[in-house]
């Protein structure tokens, strides 16, 4: 005959089971699939304490034995087991909860750059931005009443004042963290001077920097075959150049007058009207589609911040190792495709700069002090 226990002993146990069943319920749906099953577990083992203690009420019990002692050490086994159980379940909820809280930061931080990229890269109009956006978007924010950008009158204007005789101009690299310095200068105020002191190489390295960085070639796509096939012709060039925009065209004008000063002083700085083509065709001259030259790809890579170097010595895991996806392995070092140089877009610039002024006469010369 089943024992009868007295209700206040029932709703104890009803309770007790009740409250630890959404307890378990509870903190496994907050942790997710895996900590789930640590809560399903020590749920398991609660549904069988209650199977002990009903199978137990079924039976007559041992002398001195009574339905409440029964249930107390069962009550009591069991909620070691459950206190144990909720407790390594909610340190795995915490422990969740921060990673997750991570990566949805870290998330949310990487689309607004994105979006902020994609405004500075394409628009330009609503940044104060002048690397990697649309020459005519620059000029037309920088309002200067000049139909050429800021920053190639600064730097053209201080090249001409350091005489353009430093050995190599426009063919050194310049100081990689010189340039990155000139890089935020001029995307914070695209009117700013140079610093004092700065290097003519270096300037002259950013101006070659600022062309490669700009989505669209001077000469345009469109004109690229034109341009290609007149080669050496200074009538065909010259027809052709006036389809271009006015910004593009004034641009090329002023950069190609630039280079004719500095070949002029050959002899000195052993750049040639050749050897200053062959450095900036892929800056001024290329085709649609191209994924971009090693010149174009290395200037590039020259205006990116250096990698974040890894501390071996630190607790970092394998895992947060990989995690660094900010940075573009690939882009570390910057590749040669040995793509043959484009020889007919070079004797295209070639011919700009030995005939730039039958060729731009249509435009007001550039005149330096």
């Amino acid at each position: 005959m089943p024992l009868v226990e007295s209700p206040q002993w029932r709703r104890k146990a009803t309770d007790f089971f009740s409250s630890s069943s959404f307890k378990l319920k509870q903190a496994g749906q907050s942790a997710g699939d895996n900590i789930a099953d640590v809560a399903g577990k020590v749920g398991s083992v609660v549904k069988s304490r209650w199977a002990i203690f009903q199978d137990a009420r079924q039976q007559p019990p041992p002398p001195g034995d009574t339905v409440q002692e029964r249930f107390i050490s069962a009550a009591a086994n069991t909620g070691v087991i459950l206190r144990k159980g909720i407790s390594e379940t909610k340190e795995k909820v915490a422990v969740g909860k921060v990673k997750v809280e991570e990566a949805a930061k870290k998330t949310a931080d990487k689309s607004k750059t994105i979006l902020n990229s994609i405004e500075r890269w394409q628009k330009g109009v609503a940044s104060t931005d002048v690397f990697g956006v649309p020459i005519e978007a620059t000029v037309q924010r920088e309002q200067s009443g000049k139909a050429v950008p800021l920053i190639l009158v600064k730097c053209a204007d201080y090249l001409v004042i350091s005489g353009l005789s430093h050995e190599n101009l426009f063919r050194s690299e310049g100081d990689r963290k010189v340039l990155q310095q000139l890089v935020s200068l001029y995307n914070e105020d695209s009117g700013a001077s140079l610093p004092d002191g700065v290097s003519p190489i270096d300037v002259a390295a950013l101006i070659k920097c600022y062309l490669a960085s700009i989505p669209e070639p001077l000469t345009t796509f469109a004109l690229y075959d034109e341009l290609r096939d007149a080669r050496v012709s200074i009538d065909d060039l010259k027809n052709i150049l006036k389809k271009l925009p006015n910004v593009n065209y004034m641009t090329l004008e002023f950069v190609t007058a630039l280079l004719l000063r500095v070949s002029r002083k050959s002899a000195l700085n052993k750049m040639d009207s050749r050897t200053l083509a062959v450095e900036f065709t892929p800056l001024i001259m290329w085709q649609q589609g191209d994924s971009g030259t090693d010149m174009r790809n290395h200037l590039r890579f020259t205006l990116k911040p250096p990698p974040k170097i890894v501390d071996t010595t630190s607790n970092t895991t394998t895992w947060d190792l990989l995690d660094e996806d900010d940075v573009d392995a690939s882009s570390q070092i910057p590749l040669d495709d040995a793509s043959p140089p484009d020889y007919s877009a070079i004797e295209v610039i070639q011919c700009l700069i030995e005939h730039h002024n039958p060729i731009f006469t249509d435009a007001n010369e550039t005149v330096w002090r």
